[in-house]
């Protein structure tokens, strides 16, 4: 086993996770039921789920396309979303929305 791999996956997802909107909810379920046991285990095994299935799909893609496409894309995703939540709402959204 590759321990630094390993590692750096840890501190990766659990930085990621921290605050994250799947954490709050946990937090949630867990302040309004009595039985945290089984809130902690509901959702380690949600999150061990969809990492099991991000895993298959990274893999999956990287038989497919070369790594650094995929890392291109990736880049570019980012890049979008990060744009698009600096840059203020056009005013021809405003107007659509107002007519709803």
């Amino acid at each position: 086993m590759d321990w630094q791999l390993l590692g750096i996956a840890f501190i990766t997802v659990f930085l990621s996770e921290l605050g994250d909107k799947s954490q709050l909810a946990a937090i949630a379920l867990g302040s309004s039921c009595n039985s945290p046991r089984a809130v902690f285990f509901g959702t380690a095994s949600a999150l061990l789920l969809a990492t099991f299935i991000g895993v298959l799909v990274g893999q999956g893609t990287a038989e497919v396309l070369p790594e650094r496409l995929v890392k291109a894309i990736a880049a570019i995703g980012f890049a979008v979303m990060g744009l698009r939540l600096l840059w203020p709402k056009s005013e021809l959204s405003d107007v659509s929305e107002e007519s709803e």
